[in-house]
Formats: structure tokens, C-alpha cells, sequence
């Protein structure tokens, strides 16, 4: 949420801001609101004062015995009492407005964002592990047939328990998964994270919170929704990043100076309608509704929140470097960055085994693993997170921000495709050998089920 006053002393920041992440909202409405409300507040505050006046009069009045005119201050008073009381149900009414309008106003981007429209627009700024690629076979099968070939994904069954953009992760490909989530969960705690296991339900309340509600709840998935369009707080949400439960832990409080920068990690499932539905990618691992992801979450000192972000980002990476995966961090154009960030940068891994999107000079195609972003107090406003920089000052809005350490299963899609072997195996990554008990290959397993078996074989 912004701060009121920037729309106040700077309405065309504002518009600039919606113009370049393409916010449709009418603005001049909200500003005619809350230049209604002002002017209702002083007419208040004007009646107020002779109401005060009047009461006064009243006593002194009567003592002097001047009946008539203290009846005529006492029905002046009943009428300025009533004119109050319209004046202030408007303004509560107009406020109301206010607060539901400031939900749809975007963070305002950092300076140093590219502008753009869309991902064409994103800068690269650097690409890591190309100098020392591993020797991959001549034609590297994508991720969706080995996995079913070594028995590993299992979309059908996925689809047919759930439906589609389900699946089941098999054998070693699910002690595989384990072993990245445990792997990357020890890569942070050494970098300073607590651990933090969250609620997986979350409400309404936490939802706009971390901004997720009222612009992104088509994407989510409502947990008893009821029948009207209302987000009341006992409503539940399945939740779609742990950012929002773990955000909203301090919903409503003030920390201390000294508790900052607090650094939590939280592995979570997540859930989400969109993923899959775009009719771009609905085949594989890559794009499913329900994923297991890691995330990092900080509360930091508004001065502070820009270094931490640098810092953010190479916690993150220190993932893929320690698994020896070729990825690349892009800086995100205005356009592509999203409702609530100030900056953002994604962390992109190579996986060689599909062209469905543009590669590097040596195919395959980039997949989105991490996105990294400063939302400055944006989320803190919404949330009512503060800190009091020393006991005797007034609290002030700290800074949140947060990211993937990372998402698991796109990663999971680039272990099979990059660490793929002539004879169809898959290499463990060394950094996960201790998580699978000194496991170095992954060779499959034998699908269970007539469907497993090759024509005639079930005669």
C-alpha cells in the first residue's frame, strides 16, 4: 500500500507508476475521494468547535437567567449534533472507499528499474557457469519423457487422482525432491536464516497483507469460499508462496531495532490456478498448480533495504552455484515486475532439453527459479508492520522482501535434462550426495502395472 501522502503531494508519480506496470484503475475517482474526505474532515472539525462553543454558551446562560436564548443555543446545539453525525457517516463512508481503492494502486518502481513493456524489456546482467559446461549427450531428452522413462513422473496418475497440472513424483525422483528441499534449506541456514515451518491455510486478512488480495484472487485457490465476493477474515486460502503466512507473522506489531534484519526460511507447498492455464506450457514439471518451493523472507531497516537485496539475491544463487547449474540474473523491466515489487530480479536456470522458449547460444531454454524483490514498506503498510528505531521514537514502517531459495521443481527439470547421461541415466549432483545417502545415479525403476507392459507382454 502507498502512503497517502505521495498522492497527495505527488499524484503523477502515482500515474507514472500505473502507466508503466499497466494498472488499470481510475485514479482522478481516487483522488476525488480523498479530496471530499479532507474537506468533510475540516467541516468537522469547524462543527466541532462550534458545538464546543454553543455548550459553553448554554451554562452561561441559564446562570444568568436568559432562558429564551439559552432554548435557542440548545436547538442550535441538537442541529449542529445532527449535522456532525451526516458529516462524519460520510466520511467514515468515503474512507471506507479510500482504503479499498489504495488496495489497487501498484508499488511505485525503484529509479534504477528498466522501463518496459513486457519480458522483452528485462536486462541480463550477468550469466554464471557456461565457462565449464558438463559434456551432455547429443540430443538431451526433455525432462517430461525421461522422467517417464525411469519411472520417476507420473502425470497420467497425477491427472487421473486430481486432475490436470497434478502428478506424482516417484522412487527416486522423490527422494530426489526431498534432497533439494533439505539440501537448500542447510545452504540457508548457514547464510543466517531461522527456520520457519508455516500454516499452509491462510486468511483473508494475510492475503492482503502481502498483496496477494483483492488483485491476484482468481490466481489462488479458496478454501469453503462462500457464495458473495467478500474476503472475510475467517475465509481460508490455500497458500500460494509462503511469503504470505511468514510476511504475516508480524501482521499488526512493532519490533525493535535490535531484532532487525530478522532473515526467515520457510519450505511450503504452493498452490496456484494459473500456473498451466495460459495454454503455452501445460506438459511437465514446469508449470503445475500445486510445487514445493523454499523462500526466503527478510525484514530489514529502510536504509538498509537495497544492500540486503544484492545480499537477497546471492543467497539465492549460492543454490545453483553449489549444484553447478548454468543460470542467469536478469534486472526486471517496470512492465514485467508485479503489482507489489519496488525491484526485482529473476534468477533464471538453463535446462538443455526443450526449445519451447528462447535459449542460449547452445539451445535449450531459460526457466524461472527465483524472483527476488524489495518491496520497500509497501507490504508493511498493508500488513501494519513497524519497527521503533529506538525506544523513546515513534515506530516507522520497516522494509520486506523476499525469494525463492528456490523453486523445486524447475529445478528438479533442470537436473534431469543437464545431468542426463549417454545411457539414459541421470547423475546425482554432487552437492545432493549426502541428502541420498551417497546416491551418484539415478537409473529408474520398473513401472508397475499392465499399462507398463510392452504390446503382447500382458498376453
Amino acid at each position: 500500500m502507498l502512503d497517502r501522502s505521495i498522492l497527495r503531494e505527488d499524484p503523477e508519480k502515482v500515474r507514472w507508476a500505473l502507466d508503466v506496470k499497466g494498472v488499470d484503475v481510475d485514479f482522478d475517482e481516487t483522488l476525488a475521494i480523498d479530496e471530499e474526505w479532507r474537506e468533510l474532515k475540516a467541516k468537522g472539525d469547524e462543527l466541532r468547535h462550534e458545538r464546543n462553543e454553543v455548550s459553553s454558551e448554554i451554562g452561561e446562560l441559564k446562570q444568568t437567567g436568559k432562558e429564551e436564548e439559552a432554548q435557542e443555543a440548545i436547538e442550535r446545539s441538537g442541529e449542529l449534533k445532527t449535522e456532525l453525525q451526516e458529516i462524519e457517516e460520510r466520511a467514515d463512508e468515503l474512507e471506507e472507499r479510500f482504503e479499498r481503492a489504495l488496495l489497487e494502486l501498484p508499488q511505485i518502481p525503484h529509479e534504477s528499474v528498466p522501463v518496459g513493456e513486457d519480458e522483452a524489456d528485462n536486462e541480463e546482467r550477468y550469466r554464471e557457469g557456461f565457462d565449464d559446461l558438463r559434456d551432455l549427450p547429443e540430443e538431451v531428452v526433455p525432462h517430461y519423457d525421461i522422467g517417464e522413462e525411469l519411472d520417476l513422473l507420473d502425470f497420467e496418475r497425477g491427472a487421473k487422482v486430481t486432475g490436470g497440472g497434478y502428478q506424482f513424483v516417484k522412487g527416486d525422483g522423490a527422494r530426489l525432491e526431498h534432497a533439494l528441499i533439505q539440501f537448500m534449506l542447510s545452504v540457508h541456514r548457514e547464510q543466517g536464516y531461522t527456520d520457519v515451518f508455516p500454516p499452509i491455510p491462510v486468511n483473508s486478512a494475510s492475503m492482503r497483507g502481502t498483496g496477494q488480495l483483492p488483485k491476484f484472487a482468481e490466481d489462488a485457490y479458496r478454501v469453503g469460499a462462500r457464495q458473495d465476493d467478500e474476503y472475510d477474515d475467517d475465509d481460508l486460502w490455500l497458500l500460494p508462496t509462503a511469503e504470505v503466512p511468514v510476511t504475516n507473522m508480524y501482521r499488526d506489531e512493532i519490533l525493535l531495532d535490535e531484532d532487525l534484519p530478522l532473515k526467515h526460511q520457510a519450505y511450503s507447498p504452493n498452490f496456484r490456478r494459473e500456473a498451466g492455464e495460459h495454454g503455452t506450457e501445460t506438459r511437465g514439471y514446469v508449470r503445475v498448480h500445486q510445487f514445493n518451493k523454499v523462500e526466503l523472507v527478510n525484514f530489514v531497516r529502510p536504509e538498509e533495504s537495497y544492500d540486503r537485496l544484492e545480499g537477497l539475491l546471492s543467497e539465492a544463487e549460492e543454490v545453483l552455484k553449489r549444484l553447478e547449474l548454468p543460470y542467469r540474473v536478469l534486472d526486471m523491466c517496470t512492465g514485467d515486475m508485479g503489482f507489489t515489487q519496488a525491484k526485482k530480479y529473476d534468477i533464471e536456470v538453463w535446462a538443455p532439453g526443450d526449445d519451447m522458449a528462447e535459449g542460449p547460444e547452445e539451445g535449450g531454454r531459460w526457466l524461472e527459479v527465483s524472483s527476488v524483490s524489495n518491496f520497500e514498506d509497501f507490504q508493511a503498510r498493508r500488513a501494519g508492520i513497524q519497527f521503533r528505531p529506538e525506544h523513546h521514537k515513534s515506530a516507522q514502517y520497516l522494509h520486506t522482501l523476499n525469494g525463492s531459495g528456490v523453486a523445486v521443481p524447475r529445478v528438479m527439470v533442470a537436473i534431469l535434462e543437464y545431468y542426463q547421461n549417454d545411457d539414459g541415466s541421470i547423475t546425482v549432483p554432487e552437492a545432493l550426495r549426502p541428502y541420498m545417502d551417497g546416491q551418484e545415479l539415478i537409473e529408474g525403476h520398473r513401472p508397475v502395472g499392465e499399462s507398463a507392459l510392452g504390446a503382447g507382454e500382458g498376453e
